[in-house]
């Protein structure tokens, strides 16, 4: 299982459009990464190292506010790459084997902020991946790169068509499956043993699909006051990778 059929947007073709400073340079560094072309300010394009074969069209700010959506900050460097290759589950598992690493899956978040920003706490706590479906997933694009803050680049991300299934797949590597949920009765800190722990988080609102709960082995919530009804997910990723971590440590 993997992560095709997900479409790149704002690029030429099937290519991605990716802007400001920390996405671009994490593209520029990862040897899984293709880019084609980049436009910059002068001032940026000093700043970087770049390869004597790259395609590189001098810019000013105002041109560079035309390639990107609204008010997006795009720091003076704007790219054009290919998507990333497909990482397939069984192999993201199979590499994990024999560590503690957490493993997030996302049912049916689709705010690509919010999956930024989960790439990017998922890449702070040394996570060992995220998994979401292919369809209900947001794509590689310019505002999922920026809220990763370079996270994209680094940490892997499973697409799946069928996502109790994989998390079947999850079960049988070894993981404990628990769903983040605010009607269950025991705490996430409770719920963490000694064993690997795939964190499964639903969609903000709609939380998750009952028969995304029915495949997880225990359904915990975090201990948040009750002058909240919830927390947003990316927030919520955060604090059960923090604990995660904190209880294998």
């Amino acid at each position: 299982m993997g992560r095709r059929g997900h479409k790149p947007q704002q690029g030429s073709g099937n290519r991605v459009r990716l802007w400001g400073r920390h996405a671009v340079t994490a593209a520029l560094a990862n040897p899984e990464r293709t880019v084609r072309k980049m436009w910059g300010t002068r001032e940026a394009l000093a700043a970087l190292d770049l390869p004597a074969e790259m395609t590189v069209v001098f810019a000013d700010v105002a041109d560079l506010g035309r390639m990107v959506p609204g008010d997006a900050p795009h720091q003076g460097l704007v790219i054009e790459a290919d998507p990333l290759e497909d990482v397939w589950l069984g192999d993201l598992l199979a590499q994990g084997a024999g560590d503690r690493r957490p493993l997030l899956v996302l049912d049916q978040v689709t705010d690509p902020h919010n999956v930024g920003a989960i790439l990017r706490s998922a890449a702070a706590f040394d996570a060992l991946g995220i998994v979401t479906q292919d369809r209900h997933a947001p794509p590689e694009s310019g505002a999922l790169a920026r809220a990763a803050s370079g996270a994209l680049e680094t940490m892997p991300w499973v697409r799946v068509v069928n996502l109790a299934r994989a998390l079947e797949e999850i079960a049988e590597a070894g993981f404990w499956r628990i769903g983040l949920t605010g009607h269950a009765t025991r705490t996430l800190a409770e719920a963490i043993g000694g064993q690997r722990v795939a964190l499964v988080l639903g969609a903000e609102g709609e939380g998750m699909r009952q028969n995304t709960e029915a495949h997880c082995d225990e359904l915990a919530k975090l201990p948040i006051s009750g002058k909240v009804e919830s927390l947003n997910v990316s927030n919520a990723a955060a604090i059960a990778l923090y604990a995660a971590v904190s209880g294998a440590a």
